[in-house]
């Protein structure tokens, strides 16, 4: 019955029931079937299970200067997932608020739309410059405000690229020092005959983290490898970040990129483990039927670098202190559908010397979107 109401109060919300119809509504949707493998050191036996993604919404254009996004996903307990696995007896499973924002876009002043004021819950790509899952998880959906300069959707336009944002992570009744963190990025985003490029740098200082206990944001009030005793973290975490890509054609069409991050914890009272990088590679670009693409990373993150509760979920069965490369393909079979498999070895506890904690995971994707 929940399930019921929140869909018709979504159908609401985006205009089945209104009259807008002047409004592109821009309707948006995937569905993934995966099929995963876990191998871990020390586990007693193979993990194998299906798991699903839903994701549906409409993205209105309401005008030149508003637009707005109101998306429905499942799974919703974990930050940094929307999948949902599969059992529990053919139970109904989950569908929750995945993004609701608005984005306000003057034209007014000479900005002609580059500037962005944007207030809700809305896609970490989206909200601000990603270059890949180092710091933040591809699923993470960021909630606050956000203040943007040359940038439309998950791409930075040519030029100037700034980024200012204010995101809460929890909201406790009874408390004066709720968990929250400032972003602020600066980037240029350009291109040298056949070359394009980004090149820029991040801040993310987080508020009220050290000392503090993570009940009620983090997933099973767990630490995700960050240092601390049971619940409670030690050290606060304030991450500058320097990221950039690259990419040009060979052989007349075919995209090559190469892209890397570096992130660094320096925040007062940590000195140890507080450096993580990413390094990798593109090749090839599944947009149309027949094509395909590679891509292969390799990435170390000490223990403290970064808050471990936001950054990939699958890579070292997700937190921090790890390193190990990953490597995947896609391959457009038919308009709209998409197959991938991806494969992580890795290596947990790295803190530990010889630890030898070996993660495998094998991924196997279906995925239609409309």
């Amino acid at each position: 019955m929940k399930n019921f109401v929140r869909l018709l109060a979504f159908l609401a919300v985006v205009g089945w029931a209104g009259n807008a119809s002047a409004v592109d509504w821009n309707w948006k949707g995937d569905i993934m079937y995966r099929y995963q493998v876990n191998d871990e050191e020390g586990v007693s036996h193979n993990r194998d299970y299906h798991l699903m993604r839903v994701r549906v919404g409409a993205f209105p254009w309401i005008s030149e200067e508003l637009s707005a996004g109101v998306e429905l996903s499942t799974a919703g307990d974990k930050p940094v997932s929307r999948m949902q696995v599969l059992g529990d007896g053919f139970t109904s499973k989950s569908f929750n608020l995945n993004q609701a924002y608005i984005d306000f876009h003057p034209a007014a002043y000479g900005l002609d739309g580059k500037l962005n004021v944007v207030a809700g819950k809305r896609d970490v790509a989206q909200s601000i410059i990603r270059v890949n899952d180092l710091v933040w998880d591809n699923d993470l959906t960021l909630e606050g405000l956000t203040l943007q300069y040359g940038k439309k959707g998950k791409k930075q336009l040519a030029g100037i690229n700034a980024v200012a944002g204010y995101y809460f992570i929890d909201e406790v009744n009874d408390s004066e020092s709720d968990p929250f963190f400032w972003v602020s990025q600066l980037a240029f985003s350009g291109s040298s005959n056949d070359l394009s490029y980004l090149v820029g740098a991040g801040y993310y200082n987080f508020q009220n983290i050290g000392g503090k206990s993570v009940d009620g944001w983090a997933y099973n009030d767990g630490l995700y490898n960050n240092t601390g005793t049971d619940s409670m973290m030690t050290y606060d975490y304030d991450v500058l970040e320097v990221f950039a890509n690259a990419g040009t054609e060979i052989a007349g069409s075919m995209p090559v990129k190469v892209y890397g991050q570096y992130a660094v914890n320096i925040a007062d009272g940590i000195d140890d483990d507080t450096n993580a990088w990413l390094l990798g590679a593109t090749i090839g670009k599944a947009k149309k039927t027949g094509q395909w693409e590679l891509d292969a990373n390799y990435c170390t993150i000490e223990k403290d670098a970064i808050l471990g509760a936001f950054t990939d979920g699958t890579r070292y069965s997700g937190g921090t202190d790890g390193k190990g490369f990953e490597v995947g393909g896609k391959y457009m079979m038919a308009q709209n559908l998409t197959v991938a498999l991806k494969y992580y070895n890795h290596e947990k506890g790295i803190d530990v010397e010889e630890s030898d904690n070996r993660v495998d995971i094998w991924q196997g994707d279906m995925i239609v979107r409309f």
